[in-house]
């Protein structure tokens, strides 16, 4: 057991994910300066508790904020480099613990004025390998070329629908296997949240850059009510601007003709078509319903349909699975030549049935996903697609991070938007989280809707409360 005394830290825990990559949750304990250091052998295999000093550092910066930051790397180095010597391991992603890393690079691009300085930061200060440091540099370039700054009445939009088939073992999103009558009930709900917004969007002299319609799984709704769904988002809102338009078509056993007619039909440019994985044996281990097969046959339907881009989800290091399979998946879907493919590296939350199965899975498979992952880059390279987009989570295997790659100027722009943190994201339905942007200050605002889907219909004037009062 590792005692680790922060003298510093206003607060202890935000260290915590940086700890995770060294040690499991039960080989330390977190001290702040109040605490003193104990020793508890009924905790040790050895008998004694290690101690682990953080020294006090000095303030650089005459800016409170960013005498704040300073503090707070200078810890994480000193602690980087500590566990680095105890536990012999050199972390991919340095210090960084953070969900948008591409964010820090643009920051760092900007301020230093050189891709060559802003990388050498990244490798030198943040500790990141040369290969994630050039990642970064590259993702950036790339999103550079796709985009300018959004106009500030440009909004994305998100609606969600909060349904699926069947349940995942690794998933922790609110997504719900309801009946008839509840996606009923919850569909009159939306539209009326829908409407609503529209009307306020067109008083304020906003319009949506693009509409995303997520999950879940969107396709598990019937084709009259996707349909319907779709005829009221084109109605209600001013298209006339809209650069995308996405609909999540994720599982292949909710795919049908009449669907696919349907998002042709309201000029929906993009779908995702999601395997995770080829194998038959991963897919009943991790509770997809659907069959290899199934991807095939969808991806025919949809290319039959004229849709013209279409999105696939892979998952790194799903339980069972060596570097083969992963590699085998891939090829599999090369060969189906999506314009889109996101490499997930799975990650464990505490919502998913497969962190009460294993809770130290993640652990056990950083290797085998670091073999993954570098596959994926080589094989996508190899084909001709480059990576848009790139966000982390935690407790990811291994902790990497999931990368969109796409061929051309395929990219989705949703997603890159989401994740610069440079634009209103207004979003609607059960367990979607608006994020309003304030550029003078460079702030978001977050206003949460309930993310059961129940409670939402319940409290739904609330809802649209919060937007009032926020938006």
């Amino acid at each position: 057991m590792f005692n680790i005394h922060i003298p510093q830290a206003k607060n202890k825990y935000e260290f915590d994910e940086l700890l995770k990559v060294f040690l499991k949750s039960d080989e330390y304990r977190l001290m702040g300066s109040e605490e003193e250091i104990g020793t508890d052998d009924s905790e040790n295999t050895n008998g004694r508790d290690d101690v682990i000093f953080v020294p006090v550092f000095t303030e650089i910066s005459t800016d409170s904020g960013k005498k704040e930051k300073e503090i707070k790397n200078q810890i994480k180095r000193f602690l980087y480099k500590e566990l680095q010597h105890i536990t012999g391991e050199t972390p991919d992603w340095g210090i960084l613990t953070g969900v948008r890393p591409v964010k820090l690079a643009g920051e760092l691009l900007q301020r230093e004025g050189s891709a060559e300085k802003a990388r050498k930061l990244l490798i030198e200060e943040y500790y990141l390998t040369r290969e994630k440091a050039q990642l970064l540099m590259d993702i950036v370039a790339y999103q550079s070329r796709l985009l300018q700054i959004s106009p500030r009445e440009a909004v994305g939009l998100y609606i969600g629908i909060p349904f699926c088939p069947t349940r995942c073992v690794y998933c922790s999103f609110p997504s719900n296997q309801g009946k008839a009558e509840h996606i009923a009930a919850y569909l009159e709900a939306l539209h009326r949240e829908i409407s609503y917004v529209s009307e306020r969007m067109k008083q304020k002299g906003w319009y949506p850059e693009s509409v995303y319609i997520g999950g879940g799984t969107p396709t598990t709704l019937t084709e009259r009510q996707l349909d319907g769904l779709l005829k009221h988002v084109t109605e209600a809102f001013d298209l006339s601007h809209l650069r995308e338009f996405t609909v999540e078509a994720g599982r292949p056993d909710t795919i049908t003709a009449g669907k696919l007619e349907a998002i042709k039909k309201y000029n929906v440019q993009r779908i995702s078509i999601n395997p995770q994985s080829m194998k038959v044996q991963t897919l009943d281990r991790i509770g997809r319903a659907h069959r290899p097969e199934d991807i095939v046959e969808a991806f025919r339907l949809a290319r039959a349909a004229g849709i013209p881009m279409i999105n696939t989800d892979v998952i790194a290091g799903l339980p069972g699975e060596d570097v083969e399979d992963f590699v085998d998946t891939l090829e599999q879907v090369l060969a189906l030549e999506p314009e889109n493919i996101t490499v997930h590296t799975l990650a464990l939350k505490r919502a998913s049935r497969l962190k009460e199965i294993d809770s130290e899975f993640n652990y056990k498979q950083g290797k085998r996903v670091r073999a993954m992952l570098a596959r994926a880059k080589e094989m996508l390279d190899c084909a001709g697609y480059e990576p848009y987009y790139l966000y982390r989570q935690k407790q990811m295997t291994g902790n990497f991070e999931n990368v969109g790659y796409a061929k051309g100027d395929t990219a989705g722009i949703y997603n890159i938007r989401i994740m610069e943190e440079a634009q209103t994201i207004i979003a609607l339905g059960a367990g979607g989280i608006t994020k309003v942007f304030y550029p003078e200050e460079n702030r978001l605002e977050r206003i949460p809707n309930v993310s059961n889907f129940e409670i939402y219909i319940e409290r739904l004037e609330e809802m649209l409360q919060r937007k009032e009062e926020n938006l």
